[in-house]
């Protein structure tokens, strides 16, 4: 081995023993998981890195480790200022000197940020985009550069970058500048969710051609998913939410009005909940948030202007009432769900009428033609979905390029649908979206099928057509499952601009003409029972007497965290006071042993939850 292979492998080793310390003396975690180690070695030996890891898989710690181990000063970029504050707090819990610079400073308080960079008491600070590109911000970094105490870049929520995606920030393409202007400092671009277009997108508009690209499984194992088909959504979300009074949830619906009306619907049902959506006031919507992610049950009903960055760990649900944009999106938005590895639910109901409103926003928006294509290839997908016969977490990997075996943790895991032979069922209901010139919706068109004589059907003469009344073998329920399948498998497009007419495709020619089979599935009643992931299941492995201690440990951290104003899962996870309640260490030595108890928290909290366990033993 040549001399200078031998010195970059003992650095790496070197430094892979000191993430491994890091890791476990600030963070209070025994081992890495998954690709983390290799990750933080590469970024910390001076490597570009673009990260893809689900939510909850432990991303902040590679670049947080690599900041802890390179000199310097490590710039997070972060498109949340509303969350920078709770971010920065949690790293001050675990004794890491960090702070975040953003307009909500005073300037008095800004200039004390950049002095405490320059004079190196700082190890990581959060800042926006666009305040980083600020000329006088540049002007701080070269400094910073050329001392040699600019640590590392790290680009949080990267698929903000994707000009077509679900959380574009135009600011985001900027940022190409910092390979430019600093080429011999290591960035490190991160994101839960992005497809393969996305993830190109990210690469080249960041200027990260010659980075390693880590790519994590997509799997959320602890979350179980469900699609049930809309009908009464408010009844089926009531459903729902049985057994789950005192769980943190998010309910997202499409559209501002609707959040305001659900919002004060389940208030109306005894269920705690908040609005949030772009039109409400700012301070507002930031007392709503800081309201979620410190107290302790509360449900937020939201557009999807609501949860990118959200690190509330204990959020046991997220339902939606209305279907997401894409795929990319559902999984984002069902990702907060769950963080802390705990069972959790993904539950959506929807109809055909979302998936007209999905396609009048594609037609209406200013994209290219190539774009809106690739947008409704998204949707299509997600149709896809919520009609596939198959496991659901399957498919949802599928589309993120991976393949796994059925996971039993999802609703057509637990029930499978009966599949039939639906290929006349599809020939009759394409041939009457046909016959009556393609500018009719799903209750018009069942109407016609199943021979209803109503006032539209008169007025048109549809009781004239040879389609009229030739689907009285299924009911109005089992055809609408028809149309929707229709849908999803790409025969039959929606237009908003006829007012959600069916319209048939290139491929439903095949059959029409019996050249091409179509097999469905049917519908199926699903039961508004809370499942196995209510409240009392995630702690029922505890004795009655180490729950007893853990709901004590409860109380003691929300009081705790409401004297120093931070959330509670800032103080200590859930994890962490389930298993101080069923090791109950007796010394500080033993409580290293407890996982997310790093050297910071033990000094800060040992004794207090030392005395605590003592008393309640």
């Amino acid at each position: 081995m040549r001399p200078s292979s031998l010195k970059t492998e003992q650095t790496t080793l070197a430094t892979a023993a000191n993430a491994l310390n890091v890791l476990r003396d600030v963070f209070g975690y025994p081992a890495f998981r998954g690709e983390q180690a290799e990750i933080i070695n590469h970024v910390a030996t001076g490597g570009d890195a673009l990260v893809l890891m689900p939510t909850g898989g432990g991303k902040s710690l590679c670049y947080q480790i690599p900041a802890l181990l390179r000199p310097g000063c490590a710039v997070v970029v972060s498109p949340l200022i509303a969350l920078m504050q709770d971010q920065v707090d949690a790293m001050i819990q675990l004794g890491v000197k960090a702070a975040c610079l953003n307009s909500t400073l005073a300037w008095q308080e800004a200039q004390a940020v950049e002095q405490a960079i320059f004079s190196g008491n700082l190890d990581l600070v959060y800042i926006a985009p666009e305040r980083l590109l600020l000329d006088r911000t540049l002007a701080m970094l070269d400094a910073l550069s050329e001392a040699g105490k600019l640590a590392l870049f790290a680009i949080d929520e990267a698929h903000c970058v994707s000009q077509w995606g679900h959380d574009f920030r135009p600011e985001y393409l900027q940022l190409s500048a910092l390979h430019e202007r600093y080429p011999q400092v290591p960035r490190i671009a991160l994101t839960a969710t992005a497809d393969q277009a996305t993830r190109n997108e990210i690469l080249q508009r960041l200027g990260l051609g010659e980075a390693r690209v880590f790519l994590s499984s997509f799997d959320r194992p602890n979350i179980r998913y469900t699609v049930v088909e809309k009908d009464n959504a408010k009844k089926q979300l009531l459903g729902f939410l049985t057994g789950r009074k005192g769980q943190a949830g998010i309910v997202y619906c499409l559209s501002r009005k609707k959040v305001e009306e659900t919002t004060e619907w389940l208030k109306a049902q005894g269920y705690p909940a908040l609005p949030y959506h772009a039109g409400l006031p700012a301070p507002e919507r930031a007392a709503n948030q800081r309201r979620f992610l410190r107290e302790e049950g509360l449900i937020m009903c939201a557009t999807i202007a609501f949860g990118m960055g959200i690190d509330k760990p204990d959020v046991r649900f997220v339902a939606h009432l209305d279907l997401p944009k894409s795929i990319e999106a559902y999984y984002q938005e069902t990702g907060r769900a769950g963080r802390d590895g705990e069972p959790s639910e993904a539950w959506m109901t929807y109809g055909m009428q979302d998936v007209a409103l999905q396609h009048a926003r594609i037609a209406e928006s200013g994209a290219a033609e190539g774009q809106k294509i690739l947008e409704s290839q998204r949707l299509t997908a997600l149709l896809s979905y919520c009609e596939a016969p198959r496991c659901r977490r399957q498919v949802l990997l599928n589309y993120f390029g991976e393949e796994r075996e059925p996971c039993g943790n999802c609703d057509v895991c637990t029930e499978p649908p009966e599949l039939w032979d639906g290929t006349q069922a599809a020939q009759k209901a394409l041939s009457a979206i046909f016959r009556t010139g393609m500018r009719f919706g799903v209750t018009h068109l069942t109407d016609i099928l199943r021979g209803k004589t109503t006032d539209k059907i008169k007025q048109w003469n549809h009781d004239q057509l040879p389609t009229f009344g030739v689907g009285g073998d299924l009911d109005d329920h089992a055809w609408k499952s028809v149309f929707r399948q229709l849908a999803a498998a790409g025969l039959v497009h929606v237009d908003m601009a006829e007012h959600g007419a069916l319209q048939l495709t290139e491929t439903a020619r095949e059959v029409l003409k019996g050249q091409r089979t179509v097999q469905l599935r049917r519908p199926v009643k699903r039961k508004s029972t809370p499942s196995r992931s209510s409240s009392s299941t995630v702690v029922s492995d505890l004795s009655p007497a180490d729950d007893a201690l853990f709901q004590l440990l409860r109380k003691w951290r929300a009081d705790t965290a409401r004297e120093q104003a931070v959330p509670a899962y800032v103080i200590l996870h859930d994890k962490t006071l389930r298993e101080l309640a069923e090791v109950r260490p007796v010394s500080h030595g033993l409580l290293a042993g407890i996982t997310g108890m790093g050297s910071a928290k033990i000094e800060h909290y040992g004794a207090e939850l030392l005395d605590l366990i003592r008393n309640e033993g």
